[in-house]
């Protein structure tokens, strides 16, 4: 078996590592916090150079990986404002083979996210364990990848640190992790003195030599990826990652030598490792050729990868079911505190982030300042847009674009920058720590229409301050569970805190607009959203509706609710009116949350104060399962409107 190259972690003569179940769940120490945001924590996943991640669980049971945020980052003020626009773009990725992120805060006193919890083992770390994968395996992981980053260009999201150990091999096939954080360190004044955010042997050349990279650089790197799941060999040699760096950097002048891979990977690596962005296979494209080369659907997981490695993943699924008790007494959590608004002069650089043992971390739209509401029933106050007597105020501006958009075109031809400057780069990179970092490269629009990317480098963050974050310097505010009393993270996408259900005087009449309307809530495939507005009432698949008309959207794993959502006892306008205050649900539902004795069942009654100003009233007569378990039902129901007037 070939030895694998150094950046597999283990030199020669080492062990390779543990893959006792004992590895995948730590039990907390007591330097580490019990509870988050309204989570109980149940064992340690891991720590890294970003942060420390934990076992916790949704309001529904579904099993989450939180990651708390190391102090030198959270008390960052730039670094909270990217984190906050990171997860958020992220929010928006959606699709099969991706670790989807499901909550986060900015607010408290360190920053924190929740993904999903697999409990698979990194790729990276299943080469060293195991060694290479059979060659229909790796059409099928890159196949699949190429999928998930599909999903993740078409959110304009580039994820620009994609290598081994970010990709998590499970049962139920490979799962792209990992491209929400590490972004948001480009921000702070470490990466900003000349730092580069990336795994040297894993970068493309472009991205090597600091030029603007698009997603065709993701491509790139999944193709070096291919080569050593293949084999345990990097196509640029066997040398460190300074020197395999240099080498892809001048990849247009010395191709790799790709004559000792398989012939039958050999083309997809052409394709992938081309010099010029703008030659390199597309995504589909990529996944097509996975799917004929395989030999099988690389969606047909049965048996895909070795025994030996497919016992280690059921070792590690069963382990995380009985998290290790705490060994230690209990550490108070720490109390939420308010960002600050400037940063410090000088934050510690973070250490080596290693993978964490068994699972993978990952990240809508950016969230605005909610717009104060009107004082009462008066004309608007100036600069403020009229809003209905009873509904919510009007949103803030979106401080990000980060809108979907078609992958960026290959940027233009730069001239050439020697040698020199692509190893004097590498060499901040180094000096940074940033070389096991994540990163994410997202996509917004200059004034011209153009795409562009923010590179966080100090131009671009006077660029983010006057056009895209309209001089915004702190985080938005959001509601955490301590404020709203529930399990999930409200209030992002318009700027609504819908937390807070607008007041609805004691002496208010309702007038029926319609009556028990047929009203169905389609689960989307894939990605896609589908945003829903009850006056029209509408729902849109297309992504098109103006957030001063959507009450709620949904996913494929998760409703989320713009406006407040309660329960009613009883079929009148009375009784729906007093369950948006009294029986709040969470901002957001996965698919824990459906069926038979939980939150949302047939016979429910869902009532909110529409973005219109309107009493609506939805009522469950049917749920269709999902194809996945983590997949929310289709739900069928009866809608009914009433305009409210004193």
């Amino acid at each position: 078996m070939p030895t694998p190259a150094p950046e597999f972690g283990t030199a020669p003569g080492e062990a390779p590592i543990s893959t006792s179940t004992s590895d995948i769940l730590s039990p907390l120490g007591p330097q580490d916090p019990r509870e988050t945001a309204g989570y109980h924590l149940q064992a340690r996943i891991g720590e890294g150079g970003m942060g420390t991640v934990y076992l916790s669980h949704t309001r529904g049971g579904q099993p989450v990986a939180l990651k708390v945020i190391r102090r030198e980052y959270g008390q960052d003020a730039d670094f909270r404002r990217r984190f906050e626009q990171e997860v958020q773009a992220a929010r928006r990725v959606q699709g099969y083979h991706i670790v989807p992120v499901v909550d986060h805060d900015t607010t408290g006193e360190l920053p924190w996210l929740a993904s999903a919890f697999i409990a698979g083992i990194p790729l990276h770390d299943a080469l060293v364990a195991f060694g290479p994968l059979p060659l229909p395996a790796v059409f099928q992981l890159v196949g699949c990848a190429a999928r998930a980053l599909t999903s993740i260009h078409a959110a304009g999201v580039i994820h620009r640190d994609l290598k081994p150990s970010n990709i998590l091999l499970g049962s139920q096939g490979p799962y792209v992790i990992d491209f929400g954080i590490a972004r948001a360190a480009d921000a702070t004044h470490l990466t900003q003195s000349g730092g580069l955010i990336g795994t040297p042997q894993y970068m493309s050349p472009e991205h090597a030599l600091g030029e603007q990279v698009t997603p065709a650089t993701d491509v790139f790197s999944l193709g070096l990826i291919a080569a050593v799941a293949a084999t345990g060999r990097h196509p640029y040699g066997d040398g460190g990652a300074i020197t395999i760096a240099a080498q892809i950097a001048n990849t247009s002048q010395r191709p790799p030598k790709l004559d000792g891979y398989d012939q039958r990977l050999r083309p997809l690596l052409e394709r992938c490792l081309t010099a010029d962005p703008a030659e390199r296979i597309g995504t589909e494209e990529l996944a097509a050729l996975c799917q004929e080369s395989a030999g099988r659907g690389i969606g047909d997981f049965t048996g895909w990868l070795p025994e030996p490695l497919t016992a280690e993943i059921a070792r590690r699924e069963q382990s995380a079911q009985a998290p290790p008790q705490p060994t230690a007494p209990q550490m108070p959590a720490a109390p939420p505190a308010a960002p600050p608004t400037t940063a410090p002069s000088a934050p510690a650089p973070p250490p080596h982030d290693p993978t964490p043992q068994g699972h993978a971390y990952t990240q809508g739209v950016p969230q605005a300042a909610p717009t104060p509401p009107p004082t009462g029933f008066g004309p608007p106050a100036q600069g403020q847009a009229p809003t209905p007597g009873y509904g919510y105020p009007p949103p803030a501006t979106d401080t990000y674009n980060l809108s979907p958009q078609a992958p960026s075109p290959a940027p233009p031809k730069k001239s050439r920058r020697g040698l020199k400057a692509a190893l004097v780069a590498l060499a901040l990179v180094l000096v940074a720590g940033s070389g096991a970092a994540a990163a994410v490269y997202v996509m917004g629009k200059d004034d011209d229409g153009k795409s562009s990317a923010s590179n966080g480098t100090k131009d671009s963050g006077k660029k983010d301050g006057a056009d895209g974050d309209k001089g915004a310097s702190t985080p938005s505010p959001s509601p955490t569970k301590a404020d709203t009393g529930s399990g999930d993270q409200g209030g992002e996408g318009d700027g609504t805190d819908p937390s807070t259900s607008p007041s609805i005087p004691a002496n208010a009449q309702y007038s029926a607009i319609f009556e028990g309307k047929s009203f169905t809530l389609r689960t989307p495939a894939g990605s896609a959203y589908v945003n829903v507005d009850f006056d029209k009432p509408e729902v849109d698949t297309e992504d098109e509706m103006v957030d001063t008309l959507k009450d709620m959207y949904l996913d494929s794993s998760y409703w989320y609710f713009d406006t407040t959502m309660g329960k009613s006892a009883g079929t009148t306008p009375q009784e729906c009116a007093e369950g948006t205050g009294t029986d709040v649900l969470p901002s957001s539902l996965d698919s824990g949350a459906f069926g038979e004795e939980a939150e949302i069942d047939k016979g429910v009654r869902l009532c909110t104060i529409t973005k219109q100003g309107n009493l609506a009233m939805y009522e469950i007569t049917g749920l269709t399962p999902g194809e996945y378990s983590w997949e929310v039902p289709t739900v069928q129901g009866k809608l009914t409107l009433w305009e409210i007037t004193e």
